[in-house]
């Protein structure tokens, strides 16, 4: 008798647990099906993005009748270097390279100058109509540059700075100052108020205290801030295209001119396309490990 209900208890227990097997099997079985989803949707995503960036190198590597060859050569084609030695030995695209080196330096170097002591004094001092003055820092992205560019044109031609470096330098502040003043306002508010405070107490000013902050404790979030200006103005097309002349024609106008009115030079404008993203693309990569402490500074606290 004692076995029997030994058994039959077993019996029991067991047709209880049964149900508590099937769901976490079902559990398990769903956890995964999401994570096969997840992986499929990021993967069409990345492909997406990265598939025309691939055909444009691609491109750039072909001759012109495997180009416009229909179907086109995805793998078996043969390699050419050619496009590159077009463009890199012409002065149609070498200038406008180098114009597009000094407007973005310049640009930034000017940003750097006036943007970071005023994100400092947004974010640490008080004074009257502090917000009004950040909102109107912000208030210069919210249009899109050709709503900017035909009034700005107008002034430009008043004020003989069309054609100019110092115009394009310039007109290139409504893209990377409100950029650089609203990242290192929200960085430099996560800096402890006591560091300032104890160079203060050491007899330093709060310009020292100023320097020794973007110096040091900064350093990732300029970098940061600097590497997004850096490809937002490398990349800007509606200023320089209505702003720049012929002799400070820009390299994302100057692609243009290989789109001519009989024909399309398409290996040269992928080759000239995929020069003009080194930059951007070397300068990210340099400083990467930078940009990846300034981007999360100030997400994790306590």
């Amino acid at each position: 008798m004692r076995s029997s209900s030994v058994i039959a208890r077993l019996n029991r227990a067991l047709v209880r647990t049964e149900p508590n097997v099937d769901s976490s099997a079902r559990g398990g079985l769903r956890h995964r099906l999401q994570g096969v989803a997840v992986f499929a949707a990021l993967s069409t995503y990345t492909f997406f993005v990265l598939a025309p960036i691939l055909w444009i190198v691609s491109m750039s590597f072909k001759h012109g009748n495997e180009i416009v060859a229909y179907p086109p050569p995805i793998l078996n084609f043969t390699p050419t270097l050619a496009n590159y030695q077009t463009i890199l030995s012409q002065p149609d695209f070498l200038g406008p390279f180098k114009n597009t080196l000094i407007v973005t330096g310049g640009s930034l170097l000017l940003t750097a100058v006036v943007g970071l002591p005023a994100a400092y004094a947004l974010a640490t001092m008080k004074f009257r109509f502090k917000e009004d003055f950040a909102f109107t820092f912000l208030s210069l992205r919210f249009a899109p540059e050709l709503f900017i560019v035909v009034p700005l044109f107008s002034l430009f031609v008043r004020l003989q700075l069309t054609n100019t470096y110092l115009g394009l330098i310039l007109a290139y502040q409504l893209i990377t100052f409100p950029l650089m003043v609203w990242m290192m306002r929200s960085f430099f508010e996560d800096v402890p108020r006591e560091i300032e405070e104890a160079v203060l107490m050491d007899g330093g000013s709060r310009f020292t205290a100023f320097r020794m902050i973007v110096g040091h404790i900064a350093l990732p979030g300029l970098a940061a801030s600097m590497v997004l200006s850096f490809i937002f103005a490398w990349n800007s097309y509606a200023l320089p295209l209505v702003l720049a002349g012929p002799d400070t024609q820009v390299v994302t106008s100057a692609i243009l001119s290989y789109i001519k009115f009989a024909d399309v030079q398409w290996g040269q404008l992928a080759a000239g396309a995929v020069v003009s993203i080194l930059p951007g693309l070397l300068v990210a990569t340099l400083l990467l490990r930078y940009v990846i402490r300034g981007m999360t500074a100030g997400t994790v606290k306590g």
